[in-house]
């Protein structure tokens, strides 16, 4: 009885505008926005609809979209199940992960969303990261999540690709670097830790065609910084 009393009295204090304003903090996103409204929506609806689909996606993420998708929230198209996804504060990151290796249409729209321009690469790739969480073990989902990083940040930066001689398969080995840099120096495990020098002498050998100041830099942001995706 005290809960439902609580609860009444959220709802009674939450106006229609100050819930859309609310709602669209936790739900920046959804179909729904883009559609004429009939007279008698109601936005309590929605966002109890949101937050239960918030929480079935967190248990079962087909399951959490086929339910937003049932009630009419979000459109079956990967374009907007991706701004869906990278709006929405409230997904479980692990579940997201498991969403994104089974849906490899509606990753490809999520990276599309990053705008990288102008971006620093270790701040970039952290990112690309916040977004879309980096699995724990190197395999074939990470590398394609890096495959997919690499030319986006090339495609968000064609002056900076012209001015240091980026390529994709470039920002693939440097976001490698970056990552091994990154468990480095953050592991306790790693006594002796990689120096400036190594890093840029290691990097260099892969990356031939990168100047030893840039690589150099990249270093720094990480030692400053810390890991690329924590």
């Amino acid at each position: 009885l005290q809960l439902c009393l609580t609860w009444h009295c959220v709802w009674a204090r939450w106006p229609l505008v100050a819930g859309g304003l609310d709602g669209l903090s936790t739900w920046g996103h959804c179909s729904i926005y883009n559609r004429r409204l009939h007279p008698g929506f109601s936005y309590r609806r929605l966002y109890m609809q949101l937050d239960e689909g918030s929480l079935t996606f967190n248990a079962n993420p087909q399951e959490g979209i086929t339910y937003l998708i049932s009630k009419g929230i979000l459109l079956d198209h990967p374009k907007e199940l991706a701004k869906f996804i990278f709006y929405t504060r409230t997904l479980n990151w692990k579940m997201l992960r498991i969403y994104l290796d089974e849906r490899r249409d509606v990753l490809d729209e999520l990276v599309t969303l990053h705008n990288f321009s102008n971006q620093f690469l270790p701040n970039a790739l952290r990112d690309f990261f916040r977004h879309i969480h980096a699995p724990e073990e190197r395999g074939e989902y990470l590398e394609t999540l890096i495959t997919k990083f690499s030319h986006r940040f090339c495609a968000c930066n064609p002056t900076l690709v012209r001015e240091v001689g980026l390529t994709p398969d470039a920002v693939y080995v440097l976001c490698y670097s970056l990552i091994l840099l990154s468990i480095d120096l953050s592991s306790p495990h790693v006594k002796n830790k990689m120096s400036k020098r190594e890093f840029i002498r290691n990097t260099r050998r892969a990356a031939q065609n990168i100047s030893e100041d840039f690589v150099g830099h990249l270093y720094d942001n990480i030692y400053l910084i810390g890991h690329v995706a924590a």
